[in-house]
Parts: C-alpha cells; structure tokens; sequence
C-alpha cells in the first residue's frame, strides 16, 4: 500500500469514527434535520457548501490558465454568503422552518412549497453527482483506481457517516475536513514554492509565462474577464439565499444572533480559500513551462484540468497525501451535507406537508434516513452512468441556474404583494425549461440562443422575473373572505 493510500485510508476511518460517534446526538428528527446549533457548528456545515471539489481542482485549473483572478469562484461566493448574512439570514430563521422550500410556501402557499422542493432536489442531486464525478476522475488518475470503484467505496462512506448522525453527523465531520482542507493546500503551496527554487524564482517563472502569451497577467485579479466574475457574483449572490445544502444549518440555528454571526463567519472562511488553490495552479505553471511537472508515466503534463493531481504527484509522499485527503475532505465536505439536504426536503417538503401530515417522529426519522441515503445512491449511480456523457452533462449542469432563479420568485413573494402562487409555480417550471434548453441550444449551435455572454444562469434568471410577474398578472392571488363580514 502506497503512502498516499494509507493516508487516506486513516482519514476515510476517522470521518467515518466521528460520523458514527455524533448519533448519539440524534436521537429525533429535529435532531437529525439540525437543530440548535451553535455558531462554531453551523461554520462549519454550511463551509461544506461552498467549498468542495470546484473550489479545490476546478479553482487550481483556472489558476494555471488565468492566474490569482481564478479565485474569484470563491470570494463570489464569500460574497454570497454575507449577502445572506446581512439581509436575509434574520428573516429566514425567524420562520421556524429547516427548508428553503418552506420558507417558499411562507409567501405562496404549500403547492409552491412541493414544486421547488422538487426543483431543488434536481438541483442538489446534480451537484452532488458533479462531486462524485470529481472525486472518482481523482482516485483514477493519482491512485490508479477504477473510476466506478472508486465512486461506490466513496459513495458508501459518506452515507454511511451521514445517515449515523445526520446534521450533527455533517457538522462533526466538517471540522475536520475544513482544517484538513486549509493545513493541506497551505502545506502544499509551502512544498511546492520549494519545488520550484523559492519564491523569486515562481515569480520570475510567471513573468516568463506571461511574456510568451499574449495579453497574460497572472497576478492581476480581473484576467479572467468580468463577464465571468460578474457572472459567478451573480450567481452566488442569488443562489447563497436558497441553496438548501449551504442554508440549512442556518435554519437550524439555536437563535437569530447565531444564524447571523455564523453567515458572516462562513463568508471570510469561504473567501480565501481560491486564492490558496489558485496560486497551487500559478505554481504548476510554472514547473510545467520548465519541464518539471510530470504525469505518472513522467511526462509534461501541459492539460490545466491534471494541473492539481499532477503537482501533488510530484510533492514528497506523504505530503502529496495529505494534500490528496485534503481535496477529497473538500468533496465529502459537500456531498455528505447535499445528500442530506435533499433528504431533508423530501421528508418535510413532501412526504410530511403532503403526504403524511399527523406520521409520528420515529416514522419521519426512518423516511429521513432512507431518503438520505437514496439521494446518496442516486448521486453515485448518475456518476457512474454519465461520467462519459459529456453532453447529459452539461444538461445536468445547467441545474445550478435553477439555484438564483427561485431566488428571483422568493424575493417577488416577500416584497410584490400581487405575487401568487399559481404565478409562482408556473414560473419555476417554465424557468426549469429554459434553463435547460439553454445549455441545449448551446450544445448543438455552440453558441447561446441570444448571445454568448447571456448564459443559462442569466436567462433563468431573467425569465423567473419576467414569468412570476406574468403568471400572477394573468392568475391573480385568490383574496381571503374577511371574516368580519
């Protein structure tokens, strides 16, 4: 067994230890849903949201392509976070409900409720399957791992931790996977500047890189473009306030100072971490223009995507290890919370407010767990059926747009009076369709079917705008008799 094996191995026991050891503390649906949290405990579930598999190779290849600005995923995202923190996070845990979709039926009414809950679930399940897929593409390509056997060891130990403890289960497990996460990159970036002769010798690396290429700058922090900064600001803004995975503990919170302060906190945990990972991808730059950033079969690995595995290849073992555990605590640290997020609506969005009303805890408790732990399977059989399936895919993908544009019809219920319920649900299902039939045109022309800087997430969230207000105007909200007369 490798030493990158076996520090994995260990790291996979001990979340698993603290996943079992936490359900002595849910003893009850509430308890397992989350509730009374502490600030310390929501930091640390709702980080797992932000900063999974994206934040870690995905942030690591822009860096190698674009520089620092590569960041800018998670301070977007950061951003996100202290919008929710500073305008909404009091009016959400002012309404006693551990789901997005009830907080949606708060302005509209129970069918509001059922449809975005089962929106939300297409959107959490997408993003888990994302997360699979990276972290099988990861054991493949550094471990040597067949990809589907990889994704089904994974995908049993996070359900299996998650479903002994559920949110206390989540929460536990993130504090280690958030300091695992930050030590691991910093170690890495500490090696690897090494690597490369110091800091002097990086910097004047990146200088070269930028004179062979045209218009680069890698330590300015808008190379990127703004159409893309100002796209996952948006994005982020919008969809922090109804990301079920990210708002739950939240929700949770044992009161409305703690559900603020720890939103707040969240924000400047999440914000730097980009530029950790996009430095990593600066660093592999540079060792892959001077022939130093080599693939297992030891040649020059040029592909942004291999940037990050590569480079923690070339790191002495048990760093490169413990960096290797790092990136997959970034991943657990978001499946686990989306499995139980989708769980979570299920069971009180549906099964709860609609089918079974007056079913007594210990049956919610078990409806819970097994909704949890399909939400688990799916995510990992949808891996393994669309890994190859670039195209399903980017329709999967297409998805994180439903995130801001339900946002856009929560924010019509809370501050438009006429809004209506039949407006609303008839605007989230239309504003499905164009989401995905976006990407779709974007598949088969290659380009966006009005403009390319107007993507899916714009569209979406244009026509959830545009549809609430319609539907409304055209199926007014019903007024209630006055009882007085």
């Amino acid at each position: 067994m490798s030493v990158q094996l076996l520090i994995i191995v260990i790291y996979f026991a001990l979340t698993v230890g603290i996943g079992v050891w936490s359900s002595k503390r849910a003893k009850d649906s509430a308890a397992f849903h989350g509730a009374e949290m502490g600030v310390f405990a929501i930091v640390c579930a709702s980080a797992g949201e932000w900063l999974g598999g994206t934040a870690t190779t995905g942030v690591s290849e822009y860096g190698f392509l674009y520089g620092l600005s590569g960041a800018w995923y998670t301070i977007a995202n950061g951003i996100g976070v202290m919008f929710l923190a500073l305008c909404f996070a009091k009016l959400y845990r002012s309404l006693n409900t551990v789901t997005v979709p009830g907080i949606i039926e708060k302005f509209f009414g129970k069918s509001a409720r059922s449809v975005s809950c089962v929106l939300l679930v297409i959107v959490m399940l997408a993003v888990g399957l994302s997360q699979m897929i990276a972290a099988g593409k990861l054991g493949q390509s550094l471990l040597g791992f067949d990809f589907n056997v990889t994704v089904i060891v994974f995908a049993i130990i996070f359900i299996i931790y998650t479903l002994a403890g559920g949110m206390n289960a989540v929460a536990s497990t993130n504090v280690m996977h958030l300091f695992v996460m930050y030590f691991g990159v910093i170690l890495a970036i500490v090696f690897a500047l090494s690597g490369v002769g110091g800091r002097e010798n990086f910097i004047a690396g990146i200088r070269e890189a930028e004179a062979a290429e045209a218009g680069a700058n890698y330590f300015n922090m808008f190379t990127i473009g703004m159409p893309k900064v100002s796209s996952w600001i948006i994005a982020s803004l919008l969809g922090a306030c109804t990301a079920q995975a990210g708002i739950q503990p939240v929700l949770a919170a044992k009161d409305i100072p703690s559900a603020k302060k720890a939103c707040v906190i969240t924000a400047f945990v999440v914000a730097p971490f980009g530029l950790c990972t996009a430095l990593l991808g600066m660093i592999a730059k540079v060792m892959s223009r001077n022939g130093t950033l080599l693939d297992t079969a030891g040649r020059v690995v040029v592909d942004a995507k291999l940037a990050l595995p590569a480079l923690m290849m070339n790191l002495p073992e048990i760093i490169g290890g413990l960096v290797l555990a790092s990136i997959l605590a970034a991943i657990l640290s978001t499946v686990s919370p989306i499995i139980l997020a989708s769980g979570t609506m299920l069971t009180k969005d549906l099964y709860q407010r609609v089918f079974c009303p007056n079913a007594a805890d210990d049956r919610v408790m078990r409806v819970s767990r097994m909704t949890t732990a399909l939400s688990g399977v799916v995510c990992c059989a949808g891996a393994v059926a669309l890994v190859d399936s670039g195209k399903v895919l980017d329709i999967v993908y297409s998805a994180y747009s439903l995130r801001g544009a339900l946002f856009v019809v929560v924010l019509l219920g809370i501050y438009w009076k006429r809004a209506s319920e039949k407006g609303a649900c008839l605007s989230m299902c239309f504003t499905a369709v164009i989401g995905v039939l976006w990407v779709v045109v974007k598949m088969t022309t290659g380009s966006y079917p009005i403009n390319d800087t107007i993507t899916e997430t714009y569209a979406a969230v244009a026509s959830a705008f545009v549809m609430t207000v319609l539907f409304s105007l055209v199926f007014p909200k019903k007024e209630m008799p006055d009882p007085g007369k």
